[in-house]
């Protein structure tokens, strides 16, 4: 898959980004957000947890989406949407959105995974719009 990313966000798109995930994930329980591309550009990170390198966790997570991808297919999938991983402390979930973005969500086991997909779907409802509408998303050159 050839992924294109030439997009423009200004101050006021970013700010609407960081709204819904404060109001979606952060306020629900979740430590921290990261919105990135599928080729692990980072876009947004919001949340409470300090992280020596954040930029490695991004592009981890494209790799991890991206090897899932061909796992799907070899079971007759076309693809996973949504990925999972619990630790004894900390958990990460993961959604693929459109065909070019992931939020990653990592929380701890005070808050339930079904609070987490219920409000990741609200949250990529709401990003979406900004991220594909016409309206939020300028393309280079100008």
């Amino acid at each position: 898959m050839q992924v294109v990313m030439n997009m423009i966000l200004d101050t006021s798109h970013m700010t609407n980004l960081a709204t819904i995930i404060d109001k979606e994930l952060l306020d629900a329980g979740a430590d921290h957000v990261l919105i990135v591309d599928v080729t692990g550009n980072l876009i947004m990170e919001r949340g409470s947890l300090h992280m020596e390198d954040i930029s490695s966790l991004a592009v981890l997570s494209a790799a991890n989406f991206a090897a899932t991808a061909e796992i799907a297919k070899l079971i007759g999938e076309d693809d996973f949407t949504l990925l999972f991983h619990k630790g004894d402390r900390r958990s990460i979930h993961f959604s693929r959105f459109g065909k070019e973005y992931i939020i990653i969500t990592l929380f701890d086991d005070n808050v339930s995974l079904g609070l987490i997909r219920i409000k990741s779907g609200k949250a990529i409802q709401e990003l979406s719009s900004i991220l594909y509408g016409n309206e939020g998303r300028q393309r280079w050159p100008l």
